[in-house]
């Protein structure tokens, strides 16, 4: 599927944010962790993970973005986590984070996007934008537009961290993503704990019904990941099957197949 980036209006090709240089004024560099889809025994994807140039925690990262550079931070992140998903030559699908709070016109804020995909030859149909339910979000109905500016454009959406934040349930009734993301503190030590249990067979019955794909982050024992697989998730994230790998892609232990 061939991609075409939107026309954006006149009136908005003036966006100031949009027309300055990215000017993030310290490095941003990125670790990627694989997504399996255990069913196929494949690599479904690899989330890009926000380091610092030398492979410092995001945090040290993170801890630098105030409202000033938010936009060049969120901008910054997207092209060095597609050229360096292209450089590594990742399979599969590449799952990035936005801020939605730095995005004021969908269609102008995604021009660099598609700029940095056919420049460095990646699959523009291969990217995902996800966004973390725990984000506050200052304009509900301004991010469900995005998502679906998103969709319209082509892009994948992803609903991160989902079962712990602000949004929850009220997101995904506002809009369904391709793929809500389980957040890890569910997926501890699941195969063991009923009520983390119903949650899950809850969450399941509700994106069936909705056609959302279920992915689940945090895998890190063969027990998680056999009752999950038992309930029909499919998509599975987590050191069982690979650490973030920096600059780099994990290679995948046989066993974890299992």
């Amino acid at each position: 599927m061939s991609l075409t980036p939107p026309e954006v209006p006149p009136e908005l090709r003036t966006c100031a944010r949009c027309s300055n240089q990215l000017g993030l004024g310290f490095g941003v560099s990125f670790a990627y962790q694989p997504i399996v889809d255990l069913r196929r025994r494949s690599i479904w994807a690899h989330e890009a993970l926000v380091r610092g140039p030398r492979g410092e925690g995001a945090w040290s990262v993170l801890s630098l973005v105030n409202e000033d550079n938010r936009y060049a931070f969120d901008q910054a992140c997207r092209i060095e986590a597609i050229r360096g998903a292209a450089r590594l030559g990742l399979p599969g699908r590449l799952s990035i984070n936005f801020l939605p709070n730095a995005v004021v016109h969908p269609a102008t804020c995604i021009q660099r996007t598609f700029a940095a995909a056919t420049e460095a030859g990646f699959p523009l149909e291969n990217i995902i934008f996800e966004v973390t339910e725990g984000e506050r979000v200052r304009d509900r109905p301004h991010l469900v537009h995005i998502f679906r500016e998103y969709r319209r454009y082509g892009f994948s959406t992803a609903i991160d961290d989902f079962g712990t934040g602000y949004a929850g349930l009220d997101l995904l009734s506002a809009f369904q993503p391709d793929v809500v993301k389980l957040d890890m503190a569910l997926v501890r030590g699941i195969d063991g704990d009923r009520a983390r249990q119903a949650v899950v067979k809850g969450v399941m019955t509700m994106c069936a019904a909705l056609s959302v794909r279920v992915l689940a982050e945090g895998v890190e024992t063969p027990a998680e990941r056999d009752w999950l697989a038992g309930e029909g998730v499919e998509l599975m994230q987590g050191y069982l099957f690979g650490r973030p790998a920096f600059h780099g892609a994990a290679e995948i232990d046989a066993a974890a197949w299992a």
